[in-house]
C-alpha cells in the first residue's frame, strides 16, 4: 500500500490483471514508463488500427486481455476499426485512450474530440476518469466490462490531467485478476438441456453447427466429445474452424456461402439442407455463415447454445440454451450419455461414408489446381504445399476476403493446430498484425499468414515493427497485383468493374528487406515446397512474395457467372 503517483497506480492495476504488453505508441507517456518501470513491454505499432489488431490476434491466441493504448484526437479515431472487429467478433480487449482534462474540457483544446461518443458503436463499455481516487475501480470495470458474458471491447478515457498528477496516494486494496476470459462462466437451463437431448436422440438427420463462440470458449474438448459419444456430424464457420479436427469421419468441414466449385464442402451439402435438427453452438447465424440465410433449412428444429442471449433465436428460432458452451456442452454431454442413442448409432456408418464420399469427390475437383505448375501460380498449389508441412501445432492466421476463403477450403484442421480470421467485420488489413499478436503471445508457436497484396497494402509499415520487436511470423502475399474481391465480383454483377481494382506491380519481397526482414519472391510453382520448407525453418520472419494468378477464384457461387471462372 506504497504511496503512488496516478500512472504508477495504473501500471499496478494492468499488472495485477496479468497484462504483459501494451500495445502502444508511448502515450499516454507516463502510464507507458510507469508499465515498463513493472516489466510491462510496449509493443510500438506504427499506425492505431494495427495495434488494435496486434492485440486482437494476441487475445484469441492466449485467452488473456490485452491492452491497446493511444492518443486522443486522430489517433483515437484509428482504433475504431480494430474495436468494431472485436465487438462483432466476441473478441475482448481495454483500450487505454489519452482524453482531455476537465479544465481543458469544451474549449477547442489540442486534438479535442468527443471521445464518449466516438467509441459508442464500437464498445460494450465505455467511461472517463478524472480522479486518481478511483483508478482501481475503473481498471477493474474496464476488465471485467471486456471479459465478462459476451467478450467485447472496452474503452477508459484518461484525462491528461489526472495522469500529469505527480500526488502520491496509496492505491486500492483489489486482489482480483481479471484479465482472462470468458471471466465468468454460466450454464443452460438443465431441463432445457434435456429436451436438447432428447431431439438429437431422436433426430432423422441432425447436424452440429459450431462457430466461433466454441473457440472463445475453450470448449474445443466438449464439441469433439460430443461428436464422438452422440454420433454426430459437424460443419463450422470460418471462425469456428478448429472447434473439431477435419480428419474426422464425421467432420463436415466449413460451411457458409462458399460452397461452390471447388469448395470443400460442396459435395456435403445435402447434409446441411436435408437436415431436422441443427445444434447451434457460439453461432451468430450471419449472412456469410448461412448464405444469406438461404443454406439452413427453414422447417428443421433449432437448438442454440449462446452466451448472448439475443444471438438465440435472431435468425433462427430455436430451444434456448443459454450459457457458455464448454459449461453446457458438458452437461448436454452428460445427458446424452443416459439417452438411448441407438438411432444415433446405426445411423453412424451410411452417414460416414457419405462423408467420406464428399470429401473424395472434393480432392479429385480441385487435383487440377492443387497440382498445377502455371504461372502465375495458383493459390490452391500454394496451400497444399503449405498442408504437407504445417505441423498439427502450427497456428495459421487469414486476412479477410480470398486468404479467409483459401484458408477455410485448402488447410485442414487437426491436431491443435489453430485457426484465426478476421471475420466478425471482415475488414482488409488484419491478417499480418493478427499474427503478430498470435506470436507474441505464444513465442514458442510457429505462426503462419495469408495475405492478399490489397490487404497487405494497409499494413506494410508493420514490417518494422516485427523486426524491431524480433516478432517471427511466416508472411505469403498472395500477389496478383488486383482486389480480387472487388474486381471479381463487380464482373459478375455488373459486367465490368470500377477503375481501382488493379494495381502497378510491386516488389512485396524488397519492400520486406529494406525493413530488415527476409524477402522471397515466388514465381515457379515447382519451387513453392522448397521456399516454404526454408521459410519455416528460419529463425526470424519472412516474407514470402507469391506472385499468384489473378484469376484465380475461391469457391464464391456468384464468380460461377464468369467465363473465367
Amino acid at each position: 500500500m506504497q504511496p503512488m503517483r496516478p500512472a504508477e497506480r495504473f501500471a499496478r492495476a494492468l499488472l495485477r490483471h496479468g497484462v504483459e504488453y501494451l500495445f502502444g505508441q508511448s502515450n499516454p507517456p507516463s502510464l507507458t514508463l510507469a508499465a515498463a518501470d513493472l516489466g510491462i513491454e510496449q509493443i510500438g505499432y506504427r499506425q492505431e488500427n494495427a495495434g488494435t489488431y496486434m492485440a486482437d490476434g494476441y487475445a484469441r491466441a492466449t485467452g488473456k486481455v490485452p491492452v491497446v493504448t493511444a492518443q486522443n484526437g486522430p489517433a483515437a479515431t484509428l482504433l475504431v476499426a480494430g474495436l468494431a472487429e472485436c465487438l462483432s467478433a466476441s473478441i475482448p480487449i481495454v483500450a487505454i485512450v489519452q482524453d482531455v482534462g476537465p479544465r481543458a474540457r469544451d474549449r477547442n483544446a489540442f486534438q479535442e474530440l468527443d471521445q464518449l461518443e466516438l467509441f459508442k458503436g464500437v464498445a460494450k463499455w465505455i467511461k472517463r476518469i478524472d480522479i486518481a481516487d478511483r483508478i482501481e475501480d475503473y481498471v477493474d470495470m474496464a476488465f471485467a466490462a471486456a471479459a465478462s458474458g459476451r467478450p467485447g471491447p472496452a474503452v477508459l478515457l484518461v484525462s491528461m490531467e489526472l495522469l500529469a498528477d505527480s500526488e502520491e496516494r496509496p492505491p486500492a486494496p483489489r486482489r482480483m485478476r481479471l484479465g482472462h476470459y470468458p471471466l465468468d462462466r454460466t450454464q443452460a437451463d438443465p431441463q432445457r438441456i434435456a429436451e436438447a437431448a432428447v431431439l438429437i436422440a431422436n433426430a432423422r438427420a441432425p447436424i452440429v453447427y459450431a462457430g466461433g463462440g466454441v473457440i472463445g470458449s475453450g470448449a474445443q474438448q466438449e464439441l469433439r466429445a460430443l461428436q464422438e459419444g452422440a454420433h454426430l456430424p459437424v460443419a463450422t464457420s470460418t471462425m469456428g474452424k478448429g472447434g473439431v479436427d477435419e480428419t474426422h469421419p464425421l467432420s463436415i468441414g466449413v460451411i457458409g456461402y462458399y460452397m461452390a466449385a471447388r469448395g470443400m464442402t460442396r459435395f456435403a451439402k445435402p447434409l446441411i439442407t436435408e437436415a431436422d435438427v441443427i445444434l447451434l453452438i457460439g453461432n451468430r447465424t450471419n449472412q456469410n455463415g448461412t448464405d444469406s440465410w438461404k443454406l439452413l433449412p427453414r422447417d428443421a428444429s433449432y437448438i442454440h447454445i449462446d452466451i448472448d442471449p439475443l444471438e438465440i433465436g435472431r435468425n433462427y428460432e430455436a430451444l434456448r440454451l443459454t450459457g457458455d458452451a464448454k459449461l453446457t456442452l458438458s452437461a448436454l454431454n452428460a445427458t446424452l450419455a443416459a439417452c438411448e442413442l441407438t438411432r444415433r448409432r446405426e445411423g453412424r456408418a451410411a452417414l460416414e461414408a457419405t462423408i467420406a464420399a464428399s470429401k473424395l469427390r472434393h480432392r479429385e475437383e480441385i487435383a487440377t489446381v492443387t497440382r498445377s505448375d502455371a504461372a502465375p501460380i495458383r493459390p490452391e498449389r500454394f496451400m497444399a504445399e503449405l498442408e504437407q508441412q504445417l505441423a498439427d501445432d502450427h497456428i495459421v492466421v487469414a486476412d479477410a476476403s480470398f486468404s479467409s476463403i483459401w484458408v477455410a477450403n485448402y488447410l485442414t484442421a487437426k491436431g491443435r493446430r489453430r485457426f484465426i480470421t478476421p471475420r466478425g467485420q471482415a475488414g482488409l488489413g488484419w491478417g499480418f498484425p493478427l499474427a503478430m499478436g498470435a506470436r507474441l503471445g505464444n513465442p514458442a508457436t510457429p505462426v503462419v499468414c495469408i495475405v492478399g497484396d490489397g490487404g497487405f497494402g494497409h499494413v506494410w509499415s508493420e514490417l518494422e515493427t516485427a523486426k524491431r520487436h524480433g516478432i517471427r511470423v511466416v508472411i505469403a502475399v498472395m500477389n496478383n497485383a488486383v482486389l480480387g474481391y472487388q474486381l471479381h465480383s463487380e464482373d459478375a454483377f455488373l459486367g465490368r468493374h470500377t477503375n481501382v481494382c488493379k494495381f502497378e506491380p510491386v516488389d512485396h519481397a524488397a519492400i520486406a528487406r529494406a525493413c530488415g526482414v527476409q524477402g522471397i519472391r515466388l514465381e515457379k510453382a515447382q519451387d513453392t515446397a522448397r521456399v516454404i520448407r526454408e521459410a519455416l525453418a528460419t529463425d526470424e520472419s519472412v516474407l514470402i512474395d507469391v506472385i499468384a494468378d489473378p484469376q484465380a477464384m475461391p469457391p464464391v457461387p456468384v464468380f460461377s457467372r464468369l467465363p473465367n471462372y
